[in-house]
């Protein structure tokens, strides 16, 4: 009989910021700077406002707060394959915010040059409300550029249980949610159409090598 293995996953990892204190604390920061900035820049954002990346400087306790609890999770699933009790490698995090609106979205991209990329939401903008066709989804794409241009696009590979295989996750955002992917996946951000303001952390983490003695 015919056995059916698996190569190359993709993985990614969704877990939840404990402490409403510092969600609340990351909502103040983020709000003084809008107000200091207004413009803030335009990268993959559709509409909206995406602020500079150096939230690390300018958010304040909180904001390093949060940048741990990334390198926390990249720590527990990335192993040092020279080192693997002791990884010889820490995170240099880039951190900024985004504020989404009633139509606002984020196009296809990925973050060239760094390992590990997060999103946490500090307020998912739905206001309580469940109905799924307020969008607002985090899309992950496959990886795998040519199923994308197969000459039969209705087709899928089953996996050994005998499902389709996904060619787009989609995942509805909550407050406190935070959700780490490898940054050469690509992501989105599907237009938003609630009622409330969203507001979002966007982080990476690149490796870099730790200074000789330091733990």
């Amino acid at each position: 009989m015919a056995q059916t293995h698996s190569l190359f996953s993709t993985p990614f990892v969704v877990d939840q910021l404990q402490s409403e204190a510092g969600i609340a604390a990351l909502r103040q920061v983020i709000e003084a700077e809008q107000a200091r900035d207004a413009a803030g820049v335009s990268i993959s954002n559709l509409g909206g406002w995406h602020s500079n990346t150096q939230m690390i400087d300018w958010g304040g306790e909180a904001a390093k707060a949060l940048a741990f609890k990334a390198m926390q999770l990249a720590d527990a699933y990335t192993q040092d394959d020279k080192s693997p009790q002791e990884s010889r490698f820490g995170w240099v995090p880039e951190m900024w915010a985004n504020v989404s609106s009633k139509g606002n979205a984020n196009q296809y991209h990925t973050h060239p040059g760094s390992y590990w990329s997060l999103v946490a939401y500090v307020d998912d903008g739905y206001d309580g409300d469940d109905d799924p066709s307020l969008g607002g989804h985090l899309q992950l794409l496959d990886p795998r550029m040519p199923m994308v241009r197969m000459t039969a696009p209705d087709l899928r590979v089953k996996e050994a249980n005998g499902v389709p295989q996904v060619s787009e996750m989609s995942i509805r955002p909550k407050t406190g949610m935070i959700v780490m992917f490898p940054s050469w996946l690509q992501h989105a951000v599907r237009p938003f159409q609630g009622q409330g303001t969203r507001i979002s952390i966007a982080i990476n983490l690149t490796p870099g090598l730790k200074a000789q003695g330091s733990t």
